[in-house]
């Protein structure tokens, strides 16, 4: 198809995105603002969203879900207008183009939905970028990872992508150089668990317990140490999750995913961020694929990821 002067051809724009695990995650008390500050070091993983953004004629966003989606979303609501993550990067990257058009988002979900790893986050990273290359935009990563924190604090470390340390909210990035490959077994739950709810409960516990803590200013060292060096055993004796209980209190269950998976051979296990998602760390690939084979023979979802993995990557881009 020719484009008409002055206009763009009509295209498809293919972009994935991980999910992430948050090996550790140390959480302040509630600010004046409402918000934590945190201290937590972020794990890129192989499990990806996937967003094609097509331009069309009419104006305006549209977004629908890929049926070639590997999750159950039956029950599962997703906003599918502006409440949804990818629907406000679309709209955001509309307002810095100068030659936006209409857009459509077909969104492929692969990473559990509200379990702690981003994956509304991963959708928006991918949308941004997305939409870069779709309407000639020209913005660079970092000026993309500018717009992204204005979306959450996920989205620029999807679009980053790799290990990175989160200060503040969890938007200040550091990138850590750490490629080494550590493996994993996410076990996915059927549910989802709010993030600001898990928050409040942790503030509860906290209040209850009559518990002051200081405002996160670093990691620990030595989790960055042993993601460089890919020491697994090393790994498995530094994961913290301030959280982790609140998600537990929330959600019982989780307490026993987590038990049966280290009595089934995983070196360790931790709620990914808010949760509900677990994430278990193994010694390589070979033993991820078994402990994710041993644990669907007790009814859950599992699978066997790795990381880090690149960030937000563009896979194709077609003329209609």
């Amino acid at each position: 198809m020719k484009a008409a002067a002055g206009k763009f051809p009509a295209r498809t724009v293919r972009v994935k995105a991980p999910g992430k695990v948050n090996v550790s995650l140390d959480v302040g008390p509630l600010r004046a603002d409402g918000y934590h500050s945190v201290a937590s070091v972020y794990l890129a993983v192989s499990l990806y969203e996937e967003v094609a953004a097509t331009s069309t004629e009419t104006p305006g966003i549209t977004v629908s879900i890929s049926p070639d989606s590997t999750l159950d979303l039956d029950g599962v609501d997703i906003p599918l207008d502006e409440k949804n993550l990818a629907y406000k990067a679309a709209a955001i990257m509309a307002d810095v183009s100068e030659h936006s058009t209409g857009v459509h988002l077909e969104i492929t979900k692969r990473v559990p939905v509200a379990g702690g790893m981003g994956g509304g986050s991963a959708d928006a990273a991918a949308t941004l970028l997305a939409c870069d290359a779709l309407w000639n935009s020209g913005l660079s990563r970092d000026e993309l990872a500018h717009l992204a924190a204005e979306l959450g604090a996920d989205v620029p470390f999807s679009l980053l992508g790799g290990t990175a340390v989160g200060l503040g909210v969890g938007d200040d990035l550091s990138p850590a150089l750490a490629k080494a490959q550590t493996d994993w077994v996410l076990v996915a739950a059927d549910y989802g668990l709010p993030t600001p709810e898990v928050f409040r409960m942790l503030d509860r516990l906290r209040a209850a317990e009559g518990l002051n803590v200081a405002e996160p200013t670093a990691v620990d060292p030595k989790i960055l140490q042993a993601l460089r060096s890919g020491d697994a055993d090393a790994l498995s004796r530094v994961l913290v999750n301030d959280l982790q209980r609140a998600s537990i209190e929330l959600s019982p269950a989780l307490r026993d995913t987590l038990g049966r998976g280290e009595a089934l051979g995983a070196l360790a296990g931790i709620v990914s961020g808010s949760g509900p998602t677990v994430a278990l760390l193994t010694h390589n690939p070979a033993t991820a694929e078994n402990l994710a084979e041993d644990l669907r023979h007790y009814g859950l979802t599992a699978f066997p990821v790795h990381g880090p993995v690149h960030g937000a990557r563009i896979i194709s881009d077609t003329l209609l």
